[in-house]
């Protein structure tokens, strides 16, 4: 196996876990609404998850570890990632604050800030704003 295969192969798993991370805050309702499974159709074509992985994490999501990145600078660059999906999709109104609620408290941020946060990111999104300035903005929110 050359070096190449290894980080791919790491990378493959790291993706199949966020993938399943983000399945297992859509079930956390225990239902995947409609927005939510053509979200995750999405969120695993930009992922790189072949069909039959997708299958097998919406079968076993469990057995896969949720690990959110620990330095905030990463959850918030998963964040903007996420955030832009949404957006891209055009997913709106409720079904996208739920969405996205859920997800960014399976990322690691406090339940009680989560809206903030989301509302914050939606607005740096719809408006276009780099990774950089996205981070500096969430950073620097309450200032």
């Amino acid at each position: 196996m050359s070096f190449s295969d290894l980080f791919d192969s790491g990378f493959k798993k790291r993706n199949e876990d966020h993938f399943a991370a983000i399945v297992r805050v859509a079930m956390d309702d225990g239902i995947i609404t409609d927005d939510e499974k053509a979200f995750l159709d999405r969120l695993a074509n930009n992922l790189n998850i072949s069909e039959a992985d997708y299958k097998l994490i919406l079968k076993n999501y469990k057995s896969h570890p949720i690990n959110p990145p620990v330095s905030y600078d990463k959850r918030l660059e998963r964040l903007y990632d996420l955030v832009r999906m949404v957006h891209v999709d055009q997913i709106k109104g409720d079904s996208e604050h739920r969405l996205l609620h859920k997800i960014g408290v399976g990322l690691g941020f406090h339940a009680v800030n989560v809206k903030y946060i989301v509302d914050k990111a939606l607005t740096l999104v719809s408006n276009g704003v780099d990774l950089d300035t996205f981070i500096n903005e969430i950073k620097n929110m309450n200032r």
